[in-house]
């Protein structure tokens, strides 16, 4: 079956957990902006042609189930070698893009935009993870804050790249 009915009163289980949570909980949360960047990665990844960058968010997408197992509680961890990576990745493609040297507006093209909008997933992702650690719910390891921030550059990153792929990157006019 598909459901359970466990979770009808608005309590759910996690990992590592003896006691039932509110689905409004930290943790929920975090698990949830979690599992939304995850889910849309996946939507990009179902978009673009490039076997590069769908093998690189398949990565991604694997690494955000190992930082929802650390947040509800498993013995589980990113390590600093995935940290790395994503900082290569994210030179590589800044030597192909020109400085930054104002914001930009979303939407130069559907991938771009798509990459953006993951940006903000991952962000919010990031704070609720960030909420969890300085709550003390559970033990999140420095290398999970930091690849959650890395992560949120790397979208940048390819949604710039993909910007300029179209011809186009657009500065606000304030």
């Amino acid at each position: 079956m598909l459901y359970t009915k466990k979770g009808d009163d608005g309590k759910t289980n996690i990992f590592g957990c003896d006691q039932r949570l509110s689905k409004s909980s930290a943790i929920a949360e975090a698990l949830g902006c979690l599992d939304e960047i995850n889910s849309y990665l996946g939507v990009i990844k179902a978009k673009i042609n490039d076997k590069e960058n769908k093998e690189l968010i398949h990565a991604i997408q694997n690494n955000l189930f190992i930082i929802q197992a650390e947040v509800a509680g498993a013995d589980k961890k990113i390590n600093e070698r995935e940290v790395k990576n994503l900082e290569k990745i994210i030179n590589n493609i800044e030597k192909e893009l020109s400085p930054i040297k104002s914001f930009l507006i979303s939407g130069a093209n559907e991938i771009s935009a798509d990459f953006d909008f993951a940006r903000t997933l991952a962000r919010r992702a990031e704070r609720r993870v960030v909420a969890v650690s300085d709550e003390g719910i559970t033990k999140i390891d420095t290398e999970t804050l930091v690849y959650l921030n890395r992560l949120s550059s790397l979208l940048y990153a390819l949604a710039r790249q993909s910007a300029k792929e179209s011809g186009e990157e657009i500065a606000p006019k304030y």
